[in-house]
């Protein structure tokens, strides 16, 4: 108990009248709460973060040289080989001779004066035409019987002495075949072709079928899957790595090939123009072709792998 001492009366009333207005008004802290301390100042943002640098990547200077700079020093050397060798040769064209024909040549490589007078253009143009007609139809046979080859032991049994009989013959022991039965260049070309490029889509489809994994046809077994559903389903994913290697190599057999026959049959093609340029005494056209057929070739390969290995399942 807390006593207070008052000096005098008045001082006593006083200090009763302030207790009693005190209990009477509600607490200011309580009632109506006011922020101890305002401001009119307004907060900036803050500023916006940099982007992250990205680290730099270092030049691999090893595998730049690698792939870039040492194959064109092996082009440059040959060049250099072959410029020296042809200093003083009056038969055979130099290398600045030999680019100063193939500006000409590819200036108007679709130019046409008569059927036996073409750019190189169209004679490339219809060597190809023929090259895929051929492929094709090797493949539409080749593919399915490699299929039937791998999957039964009886026609492997059949086909197989016959495949590696007529594998190894050369393509010009094919053509006079052609022309005997089609009486007509283009077609007996495209059989020449056609012969000569089915036998490594057969092999290698065969082989392909033949390395699918037992357990995976005891699946099919059990599923009791359909002949169409095994070949594709499970087949069919499981060979297609080795029937595009079949294919690459095809189609380069291909290509072969066609030159050889063209020069024989005639026409238009670059097998024809090579042995055309050859009766005019033009070496240096010659050199173009066989850097041309070099260049398509290589073309049509790298096109193959790229295929290929978009559908590999590996």
């Amino acid at each position: 108990m807390v006593s207070a001492v008052f000096h005098s009366p008045s001082d006593a009333s006083d200090a009763l009248r302030a207790d009693k207005a005190g209990s009477s008004k509600p607490s200011a802290s309580t009632s109506n709460p006011t922020p101890l301390m305002t401001t009119n100042a307004t907060i900036a943002p803050a500023a916006p973060t940099p982007p992250a640098t990205p680290a730099k990547t270092p030049i691999d200077w090893g595998g730049l040289a690698l792939n870039t700079l040492a194959p064109l020093a092996g082009i440059g050397l040959v060049v250099a080989i072959w410029a020296l060798l042809t200093m003083k040769s009056s038969t055979f064209p130099t290398p600045w001779a030999t680019w100063t024909e193939a500006v000409k040549l590819f200036s108007d490589p679709f130019y046409s004066n008569g059927p036996n007078d073409q750019g190189l253009g169209w004679n490339i143009l219809f060597s190809l035409k023929r090259v895929a007609m051929g492929f094709g139809l090797a493949a539409l046979v080749g593919i399915p019987m490699g299929f039937l080859i791998g999957r039964s032991k009886i026609i492997a049994s059949m086909l197989n002495p016959l495949i590696s009989l007529l594998r190894p013959v050369s393509p010009l022991a094919w053509l006079p075949i052609g022309l005997l039965v089609f009486k007509s260049a283009d077609p007996a070309a495209i059989w020449t072709i056609f012969i000569c490029s089915i036998w490594p889509m057969i092999i290698n489809t065969a082989v392909g079928v033949q390395r699918v994994p037992e357990d995976y046809l005891n699946v099919a077994k059990v599923l009791n899957l359909s002949e169409w559903k095994i070949v594709t389903k499970i087949l069919l994913p499981s060979v297609l790595p080795y029937m595009l290697t079949g294919v690459r190599l095809s189609v380069g057999t291909a290509w072969l090939v066609i030159v050889a026959a063209e020069m024989l049959t005639g026409g238009v093609g670059i097998g024809f123009w090579v042995w055309d340029e050859w009766n005019n005494l033009n070496v240096a056209h010659i050199i173009i072709a066989i850097f041309v057929i070099g260049i398509v070739g290589l073309l049509l390969e790298n096109a193959l792998v790229a295929i290929a290995k978009r559908f590999s399942f590996e």
